[in-house]
């Protein structure tokens, strides 16, 4: 599907400039919805890198204003939990005037809104970073019951992993008390596994850039449907806090 300038909507995506998923949202998107997307620096998967994302992320910000986007989408999991969402957003709109959501938050909602409170939780991150997530899910009254993967040194390296494993790895949660399982890293391929995933599992799934997507939409009150990405696109969103 071609999205054209995004005659419903321009969504101005800020990116690590190591990954190579930034295409998933845009596959994601009803048609009419547009993903501009602008890189900010970051070259390895760690605490340190998580952190680092966030330093100048104003002026990144400003180029995608230039395009005159509507909504501004920070889309780094782990990133935007390390800077504190409600700070980010702050930050870019008071530089640029506009609206943000952020992955942390969406995935957030997204496991609210299916009412995911036992989680088994897959990643491509070390383990210094799946420590903080599921600390900080568990203040959420989120519990990681369960956590899985393929660690990855780079954002190169989690992007070059086929869907294919992250389907394959997701069968280590059968048979486990779950409500769900969250996947959690916007740098890797699963957008068009999702609704296998839910389907051989029994549970609903929800993944980083599907989650903001789905955010992305409700903030903008666009309703067209998504179908073939996976159950969390026929719930509503509670919205941003």
């Amino acid at each position: 599907m071609n999205p054209g300038i995004g005659t419903l909507a321009r969504i101005g995506q800020l990116y690590p400039s190591g990954g190579l998923c930034d295409h998933e949202p845009q596959l994601m998107a009803p048609e009419g919805v547009r993903f501009v997307t602008t890189r900010v620096p970051f070259k390895q998967t760690s605490l340190e890198a998580d952190r680092k994302f966030s330093e100048g992320l104003e002026g990144h910000a400003q180029l995608l204003a230039d395009a005159s986007v509507d909504l501004l989408a920070i889309n780094c999991t782990a990133a935007t939990l390390l800077a504190g969402p409600q700070v980010l957003r702050k930050r870019l709109f008071d530089a640029t005037g506009l609206d943000s959501v952020t992955t942390i938050e969406a995935v957030i909602a997204g496991c609210r809104a299916q009412g995911m409170r036992r989680i088994g939780l897959l990643t491509p991150y070390p383990q210094e970073v799946i420590e903080v997530e599921r600390e900080y899910f568990a203040g959420l009254s989120i519990e990681v019951v369960s956590a899985l993967g393929k660690p990855c040194t780079t954002p190169v390296e989690q992007g070059s992993l086929p869907s294919q494993a992250w389907l394959e790895l997701a069968q280590g949660f059968r048979g486990m008390a779950l409500d769900g399982v969250l996947i959690s890293c916007a740098g890797i391929q699963v957008a068009e596994v999702l609704a296998t995933i839910e389907a051989q599992l029994g549970l609903p799934v929800v993944s980083s850039n599907q989650a903001l997507v789905w955010m992305c939409l409700h903030q903008l009150g666009i309703d067209q449907p998504v179908v073939g990405f996976g159950s969390l696109f026929s719930k509503a969103c509670a919205g941003l806090e």
